[in-house]
């Protein structure tokens, strides 16, 4: 039958040096592209994106040459997108697992985007197009580095921008109104509000969460909050990126 007699190292079907070059390239830039998120400490790193990279390369490399052998049987129906598009589904779990919610905030968007961006990039070295695979890496670059300078020259430029504010204090000397008073007149405006008792400690200590909105300086807010007497630690989260990312 045809198809049958191919050899196991049959470098010409599909497991030649292009292939190899290929899959290097998508180590290469997955790796570059995990780097990034490890140095940030994000719970997908090097790792994480480096083999999603290489095996959505291999994933493609197999859908264009894997089924070789077979082609040209009557009853043998191909289609190589099938493939990719499985990968694309299949990588969500991934994402999916990524994604979580903490102090009623939602974490880890960025990082999941960026692994499904990883996948793709994969696909694309896996595929037989560098080119896009070079400036999609780039482009990540661009905007996981130099979006948020561009957001924090926006702000201080009039535009609104998001903080948290998580304080610690002890409870019992009416600071909290005290506090959100400081707040508002820094010319913040209140999003969301949540306290919550602080369980374990001797003292009787609250832990409070402000997500604040508006144009002023966020370190001096920072500084008259902790000078306030009784506030025991204050905590800042500059914008809900990676403001909301893992």
């Amino acid at each position: 039958m045809p198809g049958l007699a191919v050899p196991l190292w049959d470098v010409a079907n599909g497991q030649g040096l292009r292939q190899l070059a290929e899959l290097g390239l998508a180590l290469l830039l997955s790796s570059l592209i995990g780097w990034e998120r490890e140095a940030h400490q994000k719970s997908a790193g090097l790792r994480t994106h480096t083999l999603v990279g290489v095996a959505s390369a291999l994933m493609m490399e197999v859908s264009q040459h894997g089924f070789t052998n077979v082609l040209g049987l009557d009853h043998v129906s191909f289609d190589p997108s099938r493939v990719a598009a499985q990968i694309v589904s299949g990588i969500g779990f991934i994402g999916g697992g990524l994604i979580f919610v903490r102090r009623d905030a939602v974490r880890g968007l960025t990082t999941a985007a960026t692994i499904w961006l990883t996948c793709a990039v994969g696909m694309a070295c896996g595929g037989g197009l560098p080119v896009l695979a070079l400036a999609t890496t780039v482009l990540h670059f661009l905007v996981v580095r130099g979006y948020p300078r561009l957001s924090g020259r926006l702000t201080r430029r009039g535009v609104p921008g998001t903080v948290e504010v998580r304080l610690t204090y002890l409870t019992g000397r009416a600071l909290l109104p005290r506090l959100m008073e400081r707040c508002t007149g820094r010319g913040f405006r209140i999003l969301e509000f949540k306290a919550d008792r602080l369980p374990g400690r001797t003292d009787a200590a609250a832990r409070v969460l402000l997500r604040l909105e508006g144009t002023a300086d966020t370190g001096l807010l920072a500084s008259e909050l902790f000078q306030e007497d009784g506030v025991v630690d204050v905590e800042l989260d500059l914008g809900a990126e990676d403001e909301q990312d893992a």
